[in-house]
C-alpha cells in the first residue's frame, strides 16, 4: 500500500501544473479528489478493487481512499513531503527555485526589510537590482532584490548579508495550503449584497473576518454570504481550498451552515490560480490590506517555513489587536514546526476527528493552543455540493469563527472567552482543548440528503 501511494503521488506531483492541479488532469483517479477534497459520490471503488472511504488525506493530496489507519507513519510522511516540494518546484521550475532546507522559494527574488539608503546603495554596488520598493501598510519598508544573472540565490543571500552586514533580508518563500494543491477553476464567488445577509447568530453580523488562501468560487453555501475578495498575485482566481474554507465560516445554506454565518468575510487571494504563488511578499501585502479593511480575526490554513517578513507583519498585526489563527499542517509529527502557526503571537489549531482523536497526520507547531472538528464533516466543493474534508486546514477556520464570535459579542478577552468553552481532553497535543465541536457539517446527513433529492426528483410525478 504505501509502495503504490508513493508511486501515484510522485506520478500526480511531476505532471505539468496545469493538469497537476485541475481535476481530471493527469494522474486522476475515477471518483478522486485532489487537496483533501472527496466528492460525495454514490458508489465509488479504489484502485485496489476495495470500496472507498469517505475521507481524504489532505497532505497527501491523493484523497479518497484513505482511512486513518492507511496514512503513512510520521517517517513516511515526512519523506512525502520532502518529495512533494521538490515537485512544486520542479512543476514550477521556472518561478521557484529550492532554499538550503528544500523549501520553494521564489526565483531571483530576496526580501530586504527596513533597507537604510546606504544599506540599499552598497546592496546595489554589489550587483543586486531593486524589482520592487514599497511601504507596507505596517510601516515596514519592502524592498524585493534581484541579484545578479547565474548566483545561485543561496549564495546570493550570503553575499547580500556581506555587503550591507546586519541588514536584515531573507528569502521569498512559498507557502502551501497546509499541504493540498489549490484546485484553482471555476468563477469567483460575487460580493454578495450588504442587504442579503445569512443567517447570524452570537451578533456575529458586526464582525469582520480575513482569509488569507486561494481565491473563493462561486457557491450555493455562499450566495448570501458578505464576501470581498482581492488579489495579490494577479486577478483573483476561484479555488478549491479557498472556497472550502470560506464555506466553514460563512456558508449557509439547508443543511450545511458555517460556524460564521453572517459574518463580513475579507478574502486576501495570494496565489492568483498558480501554485507557484503564494509568496511571502504576497501574504504580507494580503495581511497588511486585511488589517487595514476591519478584520479582527484572520485565519491563515497555510503552511510553509519561518521567514521574517511574515513574521514582521503578523507581529505589527497582533500589537493592534488583531488575532492571527492558523492551522499547524498536515506533514505529521516528525516533520519540522510550520509557520506561521508556531510563531507566539499566532493561535495555532491541530485538528481531531468525530471521537476527538487528533489527526494522526496533523502536524506539531511550537506550541498548539486549540484544536477543533478537522475530519468526518463537509465543506463546499467548489464545483457544486459538498465534500468530505480531512486536515488541520478545515480546523483552524472553526476556531476563527469563535474568536470572532467572541469579538463581536464584546465578551472581554476573546482568547479567554474560547479557552473558558474549549472542552479539555485527556490529550495535550491539543491545547487548551476541542473548541466548536458542534460546528461540524455532518457529510453522511448531507449524502442522504442528496440521495433522497435524487431519488425524489427521479419518482414518477402524479
Amino acid at each position: 500500500m504505501q509502495r503504490w501511494l508513493t508511486g501515484f503521488l510522485m506520478l500526480a506531483m511531476t505532471a505539468p501544473a496545469a493538469a497537476q492541479l485541475l481535476p481530471g488532469g493527469i494522474g486522476q483517479l475515477p471518483g478522486q479528489a485532489i487537496g483533501g477534497l472527496t466528492p460525495l459520490a454514490g458508489s465509488m471503488t479504489s484502485p485496489l478493487g476495495a470500496p472507498a472511504t469517505r475521507v481524504a488525506a489532505e497532505p497527501l493530496g491523493i484523497g479518497g481512499f484513505l482511512d486513518a489507519a492507511g496514512i503513512p507513519d510520521a517517517r513516511s510522511l515526512l519523506a512525502l513531503r520532502r518529495d512533494r516540494l521538490r515537485a512544486l518546484v520542479r512543476s514550477n521550475s521556472r518561478v521557484l527555485v529550492a532554499d538550503p532546507d528544500g523549501n520553494p522559494v521564489r526565483r531571483d527574488e530576496l526580501l530586504g526589510l527596513d533597507l537604510s539608503d546606504a544599506d540599499a546603495a552598497a546592496i546595489r554596488a554589489a550587483g543586486f537590482m531593486v524589482l520592487r520598493d514599497d511601504r507596507t501598510g505596517t510601516g515596514l519598508r519592502l524592498t524585493v532584490l534581484q541579484p545578479r544573472r547565474g548566483l545561485a540565490i543561496r549564495k546570493a543571500l550570503a553575499a547580500l548579508r556581506a555587503a550591507a552586514p546586519g541588514v536584515q533580508a531573507d528569502y521569498n518563500h512559498v507557502y502551501e495550503p497546509a499541504g493540498g494543491p489549490l484546485q484553482p477553476g471555476g468563477t469567483a464567488a460575487a460580493r454578495a449584497s450588504d442587504g442579503i445577509v445569512a443567517r447570524a447568530t452570537d451578533g456575529i453580523a458586526t464582525a469582520t473576518i480575513g482569509l488569507v488562501d486561494g481565491g473563493v468560487g462561486a457557491h450555493a453555501s455562499l450566495a448570501r454570504a458578505r464576501i470581498e475578495q482581492r488579489g495579490f498575485a494577479g486577478p483573483v482566481q476561484a479555488t478549491g481550498h479557498g472556497t472550502a474554507i470560506a464555506s466553514l465560516l460563512v456558508g449557509d445554506a439547508a443543511g450545511f451552515h458555517g460556524a460564521a454565518s453572517g459574518a463580513r468575510l475579507l478574502v486576501a487571494d495570494v496565489y492568483g490560480g498558480s501554485a507557484g504563488n503564494g509568496s511571502a511578499e504576497a501574504i504580507a501585502q494580503g495581511l497588511n490590506w486585511l488589517g487595514d479593511n476591519g478584520a479582527r480575526v484572520i485565519n491563515i490554513s497555510l503552511v510553509g517555513p519561518p521567514n521574517l517578513l511574515i513574521e514582521r507583519s503578523i507581529a505589527a498585526l497582533t500589537a493592534r489587536g488583531i488575532i492571527i489563527v492558523a492551522a499547524v499542517g498536515n506533514d505529521g509529527p516528525a516533520a519540522p514546526p510550520l509557520y506561521p502557526a508556531s510563531y507566539d503571537r499566532v493561535v495555532a489549531v491541530t485538528a481531531v476527528d468525530s471521537r476527538d482523536r487528533v489527526l494522526v497526520e496533523a502536524g506539531r507547531a511550537r506550541h498548539v493552543d486549540f484544536a477543533a472538528p478537522g475530519a468526518d464533516m463537509a465543506a463546499a466543493l467548489q464545483k457544486g455540493g459538498y465534500a468530505a474534508v480531512r486536515g488541520t486546514s478545515f480546523a483552524a477556520p472553526l476556531v476563527a469563527a469563535r474568536l470572532a464570535a467572541r469579538l463581536a459579542a464584546n465578551r472581554g478577552d476573546a482568547l479567554v472567552a474560547v479557552t473558558a468553552e474549549a472542552r479539555p481532553v485527556r490529550d495535550d497535543r491539543t491545547g487548551r482543548g476541542i473548541v466548536c465541536g458542534s460546528c461540524r457539517n455532518d457529510i453522511r446527513a448531507l449524502s442522504q440528503k442528496k440521495r433522497r433529492g435524487a431519488e425524489e426528483a427521479a419518482a414518477p410525478h402524479r
